[in-house]
């Protein structure tokens, strides 16, 4: 039963667009292949976990969790466009806002009807990044205080982020998308100076970790790493084997 339950799993993981495709592809993990996969998965999974290989990937991260900031800085230079919830949700008002590339100033202000990537030079108001004190989510955004009930507003409550700064002043967003609520999440904690909260870091550094970890020993496949290093050999008794170089030899 777990053979059959895996042939489907690994089958529907090739999002099958036809009977016979998934018939074909089925056919074709037959116990032996399912027992070799299965073994090839182990392997790697050892490796993975194996001291060695968990200490470079501690070296790794502080690399690659820059480039995953240095991508959500970028992502917010781009900038992003957002429409207006009133109280009477009329969503017809577009505004734009987007992060100087300096990183030290966010641009923002309506969006005109004929320009959907306006240039900073156009975007009138801004608020330097040194002014922010914190990002707010959800229910503990000002502009979702009274929206907690309802489909409609509870997607809007799980997109919604707010950024604080002078005395009582808010910069309220509703995000377009979740990803894009996530970029922004992130982006906005790392001009902060703090760790990027999103599920999305987690799942794009993985990615980058394993792509990096399986580049770097790719010259030791087949190769069983040991667990523990080597010992250190004891300490010569004499030096006898060292040739003393003068000048006059030259």
């Amino acid at each position: 039963m777990h053979v059959v339950k895996e042939q489907i799993s690994r089958t529907l993981g090739h999002a099958p667009t036809s009977l016979e495709f998934f018939r074909t592809k089925i056919s074709s993990l037959n116990y032996s292949e399912i027992l070799r996969r299965r073994q090839e998965e182990k392997l790697i999974q050892d490796e993975a976990l194996s001291p060695p290989v968990m200490e470079l990937r501690k070296q790794l991260q502080p690399e690659l969790l820059g480039l995953v900031k240095q991508h959500r800085l970028h992502y917010l230079c781009e900038g992003t466009k957002f429409r207006k919830i009133s109280s009477r949700r009329r969503q017809d008002k577009l505004w734009f806002c987007r992060l100087s590339p300096n990183y030290k100033v966010l641009h923002y202000g309506d969006l005109e009807d004929n320009i959907d990537n306006p240039p900073i030079e156009m975007l009138l108001q801004k608020i330097s990044v040194s002014d922010m004190k914190c990002v707010l989510t959800g229910k503990d955004c000002p502009h979702m205080k009274e929206r907690s009930s309802g489909k409609q507003n509870r997607d809007l409550v799980d997109r919604a982020f707010s950024i604080c700064y002078d005395v009582d002043s808010c910069l309220n967003f509703i995000a377009p998308s979740s990803t894009d609520f996530c970029m922004w999440l992130d982006g906005l904690n790392a001009l902060l100076g703090r760790e990027m909260p999103s599920e999305r870091t987690r799942i794009d550094l993985d990615l980058l970790l394993n792509t990096e970890l399986k580049l770097r020993l790719l010259d030791l496949e087949n190769i069983s790493i040991p667990d523990q290093p080597p010992p250190i050999p004891p300490r010569p008794k004499n030096h006898d084997y060292c040739y003393e170089f003068t000048s006059t030899e030259a």
